[in-house]
């Protein structure tokens, strides 16, 4: 059985694909991570979300 490996979304996505591919990875609706992200974010202050996106965005690979 071949790994699975987190990419950013191609297709789901809103602003770089982020949530979306980690919905495709975890098979979760991607709505759900968006919403628990934009409310971490809120209760820790809003900028460790945002840091914490943005070092995904350059970590994470493109969806091939």
């Amino acid at each position: 059985m071949a790994s699975k490996k987190l990419y950013r979304s191609v297709t789901d996505r809103k602003i770089a694909g982020v949530c979306g591919g980690l919905g495709e990875f975890f098979t979760v609706d991607p709505t759900l991570i968006r919403l628990t992200w934009v409310v971490v974010s809120v209760l820790t202050g809003v900028f460790p979300g945002i840091a914490v996106y943005i070092v995904a965005v350059v970590l994470v690979p493109r969806q091939p």
